[in-house]
């Protein structure tokens, strides 16, 4: 394992899926180019490929989730691989079983990779530090860390309706501090060379470290999403909230709400992102949601390509 990065073996090749800071320009590409390779897999009337045949994928999420447990469900499957989700509730955690402990029982019955979100930063590296050399790690979001898979989708989007990293302004709006999926996004867009990276918040919601990553901090809206290309909106995360850190969600709204009229501060063909899942009438209203520059579906639809060539990606690497 490569001790700059652990995601990385000698040859520089990924072998882990832990976060998004750190990893190559040339590998985000490499992953951004072979998921465009299986995004026709979803127009084919057999949407299966044999890449990862004979390989066990167990899902374990020890929070909710309903797009991106699917997704990676639908995506293991589409490699054929043999697929297993661990009930948490139901699993021997509930009996006080440790983590670690609980992916040695899973190894011992021939997992290859295992897909992991928790609620503790770093649990998806404290696994990869411990799994035989041939089991791969994927986060799945940990904590208020990371959410690489998301980052990437999220990368994909953008290129395909906007091209070329190089000439954009991007705004991710909202709940940053919280945000797993902002700093995803942040360090995938200012590797892949985006000049203008903003985010835009109330203070009590964006963290005081940012600017030494590169990025622009706004605290209006205005001024934030002024002539961009990409507006990234994100859920207020009231469930890792500690403090009244905000008054409330409808003053939250009346601020930093994301609403057509607002919207026109962006550029006129801006496209509209969103993780999920979507407050609306929080972050941001119906109307733009379900609105003609929103790309909130697709960005769905394309986190199983992603997903998929994550999957094949690592698969085809010894650590």
């Amino acid at each position: 394992m490569n001790r700059r990065n652990p995601q990385l073996n000698r040859h520089g090749e990924l072998i882990h899926l832990l976060s998004t800071e750190g990893l190559p320009r040339d590998i985000l590409l490499h992953i951004l180019d072979t998921a465009q390779q299986f995004v026709s897999v979803n127009d084919r009337e057999v949407k299966k490929v044999p890449l990862l045949r004979g390989k066990s994928v167990f899902n374990l999420f020890f929070e909710n989730s309903t797009r991106t447990r699917t997704t990676f469900e639908i995506a293991a499957t589409r490699l054929s691989a043999d697929v297993f989700n661990l009930d948490i509730a139901r699993s021997s955690t509930a009996k006080g079983e440790t983590l670690l402990d609980t992916i040695a029982n899973l190894s011992a019955m021939a997992a290859d990779i295992f897909v992991v979100r928790h609620s503790e930063s770093g649990a998806p590296y404290l696994i990869a530090q411990h799994v035989a050399p041939h089991v791969h790690v994927i986060n799945a979001g940990d904590g208020r860390h990371a959410h690489p898979t998301q980052g990437l989708l999220d990368m994909y989007t953008i290129r395909h309706y906007k091209g070329d990293f190089r000439n954009l302004s991007v705004a991710i709006v909202g709940d940053v501090l919280h945000s797993r999926v902002a700093r995803s996004d942040i360090h995938a867009l200012t590797t892949l060379g985006c000049p203008d990276v903003r985010v835009v918040g109330p203070r009590t919601l964006v963290p005081s470290d940012l600017a030494q990553l590169g990025v622009r901090v706004c605290h209006s809206l205005q001024e934030g999403i002024r002539d961009c290309d990409v507006v990234i909106a994100l859920r207020l995360q009231n469930e890792r909230m500690s403090g009244a850190l905000l008054p409330s969600s409808q003053e939250f709204h009346q601020s930093f709400g994301l609403t057509p009229q607002r919207l026109r501060w962006a550029k006129p063909d801006a496209i509209v992102m969103h993780p999920g899942p979507v407050n609306r009438g929080v972050e941001i209203d119906s109307s733009v949601v379900d609105g003609a520059q929103s790309v909130v579906l697709p960005q769905v639809t394309f986190g199983i390509a992603v997903r998929m060539a994550v999957m094949g990606i690592i698969a085809g690497n010894e650590a």
